[in-house]
C-alpha cells in the first residue's frame, strides 16, 4: 500500500507560478514510476508529467517548457513546477504511483488560474 497527499494547489493568475507536491507514505525508490495527472472540468483525465525510480522524466507536449518534474528521494516526494500558467491549466492535479502492476492515486489538488 502507498497513500499520497498532494499539495499546493491554489488561485493564481495567468503567467503565475505554483509547485505541487506529492507526499508519499513509503520510499519513492519502490515505485516504478510517479506521475501527474489533471482533469479540467469536463474534459478526461490527462497525463501531465512522469518520473520513474531511475529519474528519467516525460512532459506532455502541452505543457512542454513550462512544467517540470522531480523527486525528493529523502522525503519521498514529487514535485510538479508550474510556470507560465494559462487559464486552460486549470484542473484539478492528480498524483500517481505506479508499484509493479498496482496504480495508487491521491486525491487530488485543485489548480485555479484567473485570466
Amino acid at each position: 500500500q502507498v497513500q499520497l497527499v498532494e499539495s499546493g494547489g491554489g488561485l493564481v493568475q495567468a503567467g503565475g507560478s505554483l509547485r505541487l507536491s506529492c507526499a508519499a507514505s513509503r520510499s519513492i525508490f519502490i515505485i516504478n514510476v510517479m506521475a501527474w495527472y489533471r482533469q479540467g472540468p469536463g474534459k478526461q483525465r490527462e497525463l501531465v508529467a512522469t518520473i520513474t525510480s531511475g529519474g528519467s522524466t516525460y512532459i506532455a507536449d502541452s505543457v512542454e517548457g513550462r512544467f517540470t518534474i522531480s523527486r525528493d528521494n529523502a522525503e519521498n516526494t514529487v514535485y510538479l513546477q508550474m510556470n507560465s500558467l494559462k487559464a486552460e491549466d486549470t484542473a484539478v492535479y492528480y498524483c500517481k504511483a505506479q508499484v509493479t502492476s498496482r496504480a495508487y492515486w491521491g486525491q487530488g489538488t485543485q489548480v485555479t488560474v484567473s485570466s
